[in-house]
């Protein structure tokens, strides 16, 4: 049996040009028991119709989706601490440090000619004294100093424990 007229059918029906008699051909067609093979792909697409046709609501529909929508939960009240208030401020402010920390990290890296005071690269180290005796002399005058310094203050500390009472240097 030649198909032709159905596969012009289908085709036109896949253009969206059928009307809808030619649609009702194609619904009764497929509805059929015996389809050739290479059209049998279509037939879910015709016959499902008239399987939904056939579902319907149940009686107890209506009174379960009213029993849904007239239900009252009650409202939950949440406690807002004062931390949680305060969490946007928080964020806002670490945003601020954030940028602000990577901006002078920026700055520092791109002015690295024009800092040489914090340059700890010894082997372009230069010696700032031309004399190496005055060198010396100003070193240990500045040891010295902070030896006094030392001296006098565990003088000062040996002083206030002669003074506190025998009692108390019992218990400590």
């Amino acid at each position: 049996m030649d198909y032709k007229y159905i596969e012009q059918l289908l085709e036109r029906y896949w253009q969206c040009e059928t009307s809808l008699e030619e649609e009702a051909i194609l619904k009764t067609f497929f509805n059929q028991t015996h389809i050739p093979s290479h059209l049998m792909p279509y037939k879910p697409l015709f016959v499902s119709e008239k399987m939904w046709q056939d579902v319907k609501l149940g009686e107890d529909f209506d009174a379960r989706i009213m029993a849904h929508i007239e239900k009252d939960e009650p409202v939950k009240a949440r406690r807002i601490t004062w931390v949680r208030r305060m969490m946007p401020l928080y964020k806002a402010a670490a945003s601020v440090a954030i940028i602000l920390t990577l901006g002078n990290a920026a700055q520092s890296s791109f002015r690295r000619e024009a800092t040489v005071e914090n340059d700890y690269n010894y082997e372009n180290y230069q010696d700032s004294y031309n004399d190496p005796e005055m060198a010396y002399n100003q070193i240990s005058d500045a040891l010295q100093m902070v030896s006094q310094s030392l001296s006098e203050a565990s003088k000062q500390d040996s002083l206030l424990q002669m003074q506190q009472p025998k009692e108390t240097q019992k218990e400590q």
